[in-house]
């Protein structure tokens, strides 16, 4: 339960819906006990009368009395149907501000739980699986609602009833309304033991439901690998095992919930038994009325449903609790990359320094670059080159400070990056990865992510540039194409082109390319390098690759290997040492490599 209380701040911003909803639903159980207060009058009503009626049998009298008789007997009828009529329309009030306010407070922890998701870094979500995160987002969310809402509204209702009609049977008879109460510690107990065993079993549900969304969240997004290997049998048997843990869990857990209503079945059952057998002695002995004997059978039943929805909400709220702890556990996360107090706002100029800089990954443990330094000069167009782990993508997710070095200094402008505001340096760059990614959405809409103030004009330009723009307009749609999840419906290049555009169309001071032209043929990468000359001429550019584009005049180029340097120069320069720059020129050169560029 006290991982609930981090919602009260959700009900202190809903206060007036819950006051209205408190106050409808005691409105409501107000007019609804009325209907058996006015039973008992009708019952004690009729047996006062009977006698007296049958005294004027044979007289003119008769008839006389029975209209009266009649005539009290429709007022009472029509005072209980508006009575009914007056509760059933604050109960529907009760719902329009209770389970309203549940929506609003669900749409409010959504939206805290998204931005959430946004602030975290990089490390954050590679440790953690989509279909967990989605899961918190969707299937936690949706139990904390039953809680804020439907469970607080049956509780509420479920207290002001008990509460009331007590009150009222404690006033006709103490002794009947011992006797009638009697079984509710027993049940009360029942609630307790059960309500601990919801509560283990919709943690371990949770989690097993996270699972089983990651499982359908890779499998569809790879399908393309799994249909390849044949290995549709093989992801449909891992997802049934997943399914039938589910299923067994969640079974269990219907098991434990089905003991709630027979057990408070048998209690109600006893109650009436007592209260009829008790109640009948009462009468007898000339305590209680037969309308009273009447009223409390009534009110008996007027609790069979409260009784019935602890039940329900004890299981509401336990499934909740769960929830919410999962929440809350996310919630208090703080990202490790964030701006510092007073961070600063700088116009960037291009200039790059990393000094004596090592870093290691957290959630893997492999350093990626040891000691390393490297000086780029605003407007220098730099090459880094390397095998496959050499740390060349790590360099560039460390000057857009997706991480930060464990030792060293990553400076921009002579500026550590650490002190600037993360929006104003990220803001400045543009980053094209080495994985793709494209929205569901138009390819304009996808160049436009870049700058979404850009007409149609600039996205066609930035597509001109990186020589996407023929492509595009060989669409039917054009502009407009709307292109599947991540892009499928493109090929791979068409994707690096339009991802390029992207970057373009920001119209950064400090461009990092990272092996962004490996799906393209030989020509259009021809052409792409003769655009990307012109629009950089005053811009710094990092163009992190596995080949060498032998066109592009580099101010420098670096080799990487194992996560340092181990060449740098000008092309000349590298081509003298023989080294592995040379090696992969003349392999190129050779067309051993059919990546070289002409």
């Amino acid at each position: 339960m006290k991982h609930l209380a981090a919602l009260n701040k959700y009900f202190l911003s809903n206060k007036w819906r819950l006051i209205l909803g408190l106050l409808f639903t005691a409105i409501s159980i107000v007019f609804s006990v009325f209907q058996p207060i006015m039973v008992r009058q009708i019952f004690d009503l009729l047996s006062h009368n009977i006698d007296e009626y049958r005294l004027l049998n044979n007289t003119s009298l008769k008839g006389v009395f029975r209209a009266d008789f009649t005539n009290v007997l429709a007022f009472y009828g029509v005072s209980i149907l508006l009575f009914a009529l007056l509760s059933g329309f604050f109960l529907f009030l009760q719902r329009q501000t209770l389970i309203v306010m549940s929506r609003h407070i669900e749409f409010d922890l959504k939206n805290a739980v998204y931005q959430h998701y946004q602030k975290l870094d990089l490390n954050f979500f590679k440790m953690h699986r989509t279909g967990d995160l989605m899961s918190r987002i969707t299937e936690d969310v949706s139990r904390v609602r039953m809680y804020v809402g439907p469970a607080i509204m049956y509780a509420s209702r479920t207290l002001f009833l008990i509460v009331i009609i007590v009150y009222l049977m404690l006033e006709v008879n103490p002794l009947l309304t011992l006797y009638t109460l009697s079984p509710l510690p027993l049940l009360a107990l029942t609630i307790y033991y059960v309500n601990r065993i919801i509560h283990r079993k919709s943690e371990k549900i949770q989690a097993q439901l996270s699972n089983i969304t990651s499982i359908s969240q890779e499998s569809y997004s790879g399908i393309r690998v799994i249909k390849s290997y044949i290995q549709e049998d093989a992801s449909a048997k891992h997802f049934e095992e997943a399914s039938e843990a589910y299923k067994n869990s969640s079974i269990s857990l219907a098991k434990t919930d089905a003991l709630f209503q027979p057990t408070m079945a048998l209690m109600i059952g006893l109650s009436v038994i007592l209260t009829i057998f008790i109640g009948g002695i009462q009468v007898i002995q000339g305590n209680i009325t037969v309308g009273n004997l009447a009223e409390f059978v009534i009110y008996v039943n007027m609790l069979m449903f409260p009784f019935f929805s602890i039940g329900m909400v004890a299981s509401m709220i336990q499934r909740a609790a769960a929830s919410q702890q999962r929440i809350n556990e996310f919630l208090q996360l703080e990202p490790v990359i964030k701006d510092v107090p007073n961070a600063k706002t700088v116009k960037l100029q291009g200039g790059v320094r990393l000094d004596n800089v090592t870093f290691t990954y957290p959630h893997t443990g492999i350093t990626a670059i040891s000691d390393f330094n490297l000086h780029i000069a605003p407007g220098q167009k730099v090459a880094i080159i390397g095998r496959t782990g050499s740390g060349k993508s790590t360099l560039a997710q460390l000057l857009i400070r997706m991480y930060d070095p464990q030792e060293g200094k990553v400076m921009v402008d002579d500026q550590d990056i650490r002190l600037l505001e993360l929006t104003n340096l990220r803001g400045q760059i543009s980053y094209v990865p080495q994985d793709v990614f494209l929205f569901s959405d138009s390819i304009a809409n996808n160049i436009r992510f870049g700058d979404p103030a850009a007409n149609l004009e600039s996205v066609r330009t930035a597509a001109r540039q990186a020589s996407v723009e023929k492509d595009i307009l060989g669409f039917k749609e054009g502009f407009d194409t709307e292109i599947g999840e991540r892009g499928v419906t493109l090929s791979g290049g068409q994707k690096q082109r339009i991802s390029i555009a992207r970057a373009l169309i920001k119209d950064p001071d400090i461009l990092i390319f990272d092996d962004c032209l490996s799906a393209v043929d030989a020509r259009t990468e021809k052409e792409i390098i003769g655009n990307l000359y012109a629009y950089l001429k005053n811009k710094t550019a990092i163009i992190i690759t596995h080949r060498i584009f032998a066109l592009f005049e580099f101010d420098k180029i670096i080799v990487l290997d194992e996560g340092k340097i181990v060449e740098e120069g000008t092309h000349n320069d590298l081509l003298s040492l023989n080294g592995y720059y040379a090696e992969l020129y003349a392999r190129q050169q050779s067309g051993d490599d059919e990546s070289v560029t002409e």
